[in-house]
Formats: structure tokens, sequence, C-alpha cells
């Protein structure tokens, strides 16, 4: 929700920061991957009660999650890349819930359905964009990306904010994991309604 308006000043930001690092030859991919592991790390931490620690590497994830476009910007960007920032992006997301699960048993549940809802979302964003593709259609209202993204109520910001809010306090874990649940479903009914408005016209 919030993407589309914190976009221009984070980019601002990256790119100053972007620079010295295409100066001194590091490349996205680079970024990206070290963002995986880093991000694999943090779920870890999560897994093992670490939370304090896990929110640190959760915050160096999302910088090098933002660095890697910033960089690819400023030298080559690839097909590939894109690729592969999303897909550690949809598996950290998913991880990082299921760390609670191994930390916290009494919130299993609650952490299943955080990460159904996530399929939910992220079924629905890449679906969108897939067709979106297919039909020609962009847009650069969230900076320029390697597909199509469609907003919604649940979107990255939101989804960050939550996944610190849940390691700063870990006891909070099923409330905030339903609440969140329930916008995130919220989300990908709207983008099932919005892919009806602009495709579903065929029919």
């Amino acid at each position: 929700m919030f993407d589309a308006y914190l976009r221009p000043p984070l980019d601002i930001l990256l790119h100053k920061v972007a620079r010295p690092l295409v100066a001194l030859g590091v490349t996205a991919n680079m970024i990206t991957i070290a963002g995986g592991v880093v991000g694999v790390c943090a779920c870890v931490a999560a897994a093992l009660g670490f939370y304090h620690s896990s929110i640190i590497l959760l915050v160096l994830n999302r910088l090098c999650d933002g660095l890697d476009g910033a960089v690819a910007r400023l030298s080559l960007s690839s097909d590939f890349g894109g690729f592969l920032d999303i897909v550690f992006d949809f598996l950290f997301y998913s991880l990082l819930p299921f760390s609670f699960a191994l930390s916290r048993p009494e919130d299993s549940l609650a952490a299943a359905f955080l990460i159904v809802s996530f399929v939910g979302t992220g079924t629905s964003f890449l679906a969108y964009a897939i067709v979106a593709a297919k039909r020609g259609i962009s847009t650069e209202v969230r900076g320029r990306k390697s597909f199509f993204y469609l907003g919604g109520l649940v979107e990255g910001a939101e989804t960050i904010a939550v996944l610190g809010l849940i390691l700063l306090f870990p006891e909070w874990f099923g409330v905030i994991a339903v609440i969140f649940g329930m916008l995130c479903w919220l989300t990908t009914i709207y983008r099932i309604k919005s892919a009806w408005q602009v495709f579903g016209k065929d029919y």
C-alpha cells in the first residue's frame, strides 16, 4: 500500500550507495545472493530463538534487496537477476514464519496460516505479472522492475514492518500472524478482482 510513496526517496538513497559498489565491480547478482544467504541466516536465528539477532539480519537482507536493483540500474540488469530476486524474496517470506513454527510450536497453526496467506499474495502477484507481460502492460509506479508490480493493501513495506514486529514481540506472533494473514487475503481478493477487470473482458 505504501510502496509507491516510499519508492522515490528510497531509490535516491539506494542510488547513492550503489554508485561506489558499481565502481568496485560489485554486481547486482552478487548482492542478491548475499542477501539470500543473510535471509536464511535470519530464519535460522529466529528458529533458534535469537529474535533480536534475526532483526539485524532482516534489515541487512532488505538492504541487499533494495541495493541489487539499484546496482542493476547503474550497470547491467538481467532477467536471471530479476528471477533470482523474486525467488529469494518469496522463500524468505515463507521461511521466517516457518522459523516461528520451530521456535514456538504453540504458534504452528498461526505460522501455517500466515504462510498460506503469503502463497495467496505471491501467486496472485506473479500470475498478474505473467499475463500483464503477455499483453505488453507495464508500469514504473514502484520503480523500474523486471516485471509488472500490482499493488494492494499488503505489499513489501507492510510485510517487512510486520516481520520486524513479530521479531520484536515474538510472544504476540500468533495474534499478529492471524491479523496480517487476513489482510493478505484481502489483497489476494483485490488482485483477483483487478485481473478480472483487466483480463476478463475477453469473455
